[in-house]
C-alpha cells in the first residue's frame, strides 16, 4: 500500500546525512528528556516521550523509512493484500528473539495485536474494522477486515500508542515485564533519575542499510541512559556545557547560544509539526460546540506563536493541518475560523451559547516551554473576551494522566509532528483524550479511511479537515520548527521527531 505524501526538502528524517565513516563500538550516552515518562508500555500512551524511550526496547511489525513510507521491521515484507482490500497476510521474520531469549512466533503477534486493539487508542481505532486476527502458521498472520481500511499498515508502523510485539504470556494489563525484541534491554529504571538500557546481544537486525526508522539497526553503544530534565533552561545550560550527549526540546530562543557552544550543536527539524489545543468534547464547558467556537474566535494564533517561538525563522502562521508542501494540504474550513482574535464577537457568541462565567480549565506544562507561553497568551485573550480562566500548570507526566479523565479539564495543550498518514492524528479517534465522537466525524473519517485510492483520499481528507473546523475538537495554532542538541562527539544520530540512538556511536 503506497502512501501519498510529499515531504519538504530537508525535513525530519532526511535533514542531515549520517556519517559515512566507520563508527566505533562501545560506550555510554546520556540523553536528556523533558521529563519522566508516565509509563514504559507504549500501547497505553500517546505521549511522544514514551515512544522516544520505548522504541529502543520494543518493535512493531512495520515502521517508516526516511521517505516516510511504511517498511517492514518484524514482518518479513509488506503485507499481501487481497483484491477486495479486506485480507492482509503478513509473513514474519524468523529467528527473532525476545529479551527473555524466547522465539517470536505468530502466537505472540496475534496476542499482541489483540491487546493493542483492546487498550491502545490507535488500536481501538482499528478494532472496529477488524473481523479476525489469526495465526496461519508459526511465521504467518492473517488479518481479515470487515471493510477496506487504508491506514492499517501505517497504524501498525507508528511508535505512538504502538502495536508492539511482546511474548504471548506477557500480556498483562498494566504491563509488568518489559520484554521486547528491540536492540536494547531495560536494565533499570529509577524514577526521576534515569532509565538505563543496555545492548541486547540476541538482537537480530534487518539486512541492508539503515533507512530512517527502518533498515538495519546497529548496536554500537553499550548503554543508553534517558535522564529526565524537566526545566527547559536547565536543558539549555546542560547542552551548552556538554553535560549530556543529546538534549531534547530546546527553546528556540536559545538557538544562537547553543550554536556558539564548542561542546554541542543544534539539531533542527524543519518543519517539525504544530502546537494544538485539544478540547474536552465529552464533559464540562467545552462539550458545547458553540462554546468551543467562541473560544477559538477569541484567540490570536499569531500572538501565541510569536510568544512561543519569537522569530518567524521558527514558526509559520498556517491554519491548514498540513503545510502546502504536503500532498494532504487543503484550506478547507480554515477561512474565517483561524486567527480571528475578535474579543467582542467571541463574548457575544459565548453569551448566546449559554456561558455564565465558569472557569475554562486549561491544562499545560512548562517542560515544553512553548506550550506554557502559548497558554499565557491564550489566557489573556480569553479574559479580554469575558471568559474566566483556570490555568493549571503541571509536569508532563501528570498532564498525560489527567487528560485521560474528562472531569478534570476543558483544554489541554500539546503538539504533533506532521504525520505521514492523517489517520494517525490522535483526535480522529473517539477513544483519544478529547473524545470527539459525532455522526459527522464518523461519516467523514470512515469515508476517508475506507478509501484505498490515493487521489480520492486526498479529496476526502479535505472533508475531514472541514469537519474538524466545523466541530472544533481541537485548534491548530500554526507550524513550528523544533530544536534539540547533540554532542560534537556523538555520531550517527539523524534529526527525527522521535530521536533514536540504535545507530549512534561516540567518536573516540
Amino acid at each position: 500500500m503506497k502512501m501519498l505524501v510529499a515531504f519538504l526538502l530537508g525535513t525530519a528524517l532526511v535533514a542531515l546525512p549520517t556519517t559515512l565513516m566507520a563508527q566505533e563500538k562501545g560506550g555510554v550516552i546520556n540523553v536528556a528528556t523533558i521529563g519522566e515518562p508516565p509509563t514504559l508500555d507504549p500501547m497505553s500512551s500517546t505521549a511522544d516521550l514514551v515512544g522516544i524511550v520505548t522504541q529502543h526496547i520494543f518493535e512493531t511489525l512495520y515502521t517508516f523509512d526516511k521517505k516516510w513510507s511504511v517498511t517492514p521491521l518484524l514482518a518479513e515484507s509488506l503485507p499481501e493484500i487481497s483484491a477486495d482490500g479486506k485480507t492482509y497476510t503478513i509473513k514474519l521474520r524468523t529467528g527473532i528473539k525476545f529479551h527473555d531469549n524466547s522465539d517470536m512466533t505468530s502466537e505472540d503477534v496475534v496476542a499482541s495485536l489483540n491487546r493493542w486493539m483492546k487498550i491502545a487508542s490507535r488500536g481501538k481505532q482499528v478494532a472496529g474494522f477488524v473481523d479476525s486476527v489469526t495465526a496461519v502458521d508459526q511465521a504467518t498472520v492473517k488479518i481479515v477486515l470487515k471493510q477496506p481500511f487504508a491506514p492499517l499498515t501505517s497504524l501498525l508502523a507508528f511508535n505512538n500508542s504502538a502495536a508492539i510485539i511482546i511474548p504471548s504470556e506477557k500480556q498483562d494489563e498494566p504491563m509488568k515485564e518489559f520484554i521486547g525484541t528491540g536492540p536494547y534491554i531495560l536494565k533499570e529504571r529509577k524514577a526521576d533519575q534515569y532509565i538505563q538500557l543496555v545492548r541486547f546481544d540476541g538482537y537480530k537486525p534487518r539486512d541492508g542499510e539503515s533507512d530512517g526508522y527502518g533498515g538495519a539497526r546497529h548496536q554500537y553503544l553499550d548503554e543508553i541512559r534517558f535522564v529526565p530534565v524537566p526545566d527547559a533552561n536547565t536543558r539549555v545550560e546542560a547542552a551548552v556545557s556538554g553535560q549530556y550527549d543529546y538534549v531534547d526540546s530546546i527553546p528556540v530562543e536559545s538557538f544562537d547560544k547553543l550554536k556558539a557552544s564548542s561542546a554541542s550543536q543544534p539539531v533542527i527539524l524543519k518543519p517539525f509539526g504544530y502546537p494544538v489545543f485539544v478540547f474536552n468534547t465529552k464533559e464540562g464547558l467545552a462539550k458545547n460546540v458553540e462554546i468551543r467556537k467562541a473560544i477559538r474566535q477569541a484567540l490570536s494564533m499569531e500572538d501565541m506563536l510569536a510568544a512561543a517561538f519569537g522569530s518567524t525563522d521558527f514558526y509559520t502562521l498556517d491554519g491548514d493541518i498540513y503545510p502546502k508542501s504536503y500532498a494532504w494540504n487543503t484550506d478547507a474550513g480554515v477561512e474565517g475560523n483561524y486567527n480571528v482574535a475578535d474579543a467582542e464577537g467571541a463574548a457575544a457568541a459565548a453569551k448566546k451559547a449559554g456561558y455564565h462565567g465558569e472557569p475554562i480549565r486549561i491544562l499545560t506544562s512548562r517542560q515544553y516551554e512553548f506550550h506554557y507561553k502559548m497558554a499565557q497568551v491564550a489566557a489573556e485573550y480569553l479574559k479580554a473576551a469575558g471568559f474566566a480562566v483556570d490555568l493549571q500548570v503541571v509536569d508532563w507526566a501528570t498532564l498525560t494522566q489527567r487528560r485521560t479523565d474528562p472531569k478534570l479539564w476543558d483544554i489541554y495543550i500539546t503538539h504533533s509532528p506532521f504525520l505521514p498518514e492523517p489517520a494517525l492524528i490522535g483526535s480522529l479517534s473517539p477513544s483519544s483524550p478529547g473524545w470527539w465522537d459525532t455522526p459527522a466525524r464518523k461519516s467523514v473519517v470512515d469515508a476517508f479511511t475506507s478509501e484505498v485510492d490515493p487521489n480520492k483520499r486526498v479529496a476526502l481528507w479535505a472533508d475531514v479537515q472541514k469537519t474538524m473546523y466545523d466541530e472544533v475538537p481541537y485548534m491548530k495554532i500554526g507550524d513550528f520548527n523544533a530544536v534539540s542538541a547533540k554532542s560534537t562527539k556523538l555520531e550517527g544520530v539523524d534529526p527525527a521527531p522521535w530521536p533514536y540512538f540504535w545507530n549512534a556511536s561516540i567518536k573516540k
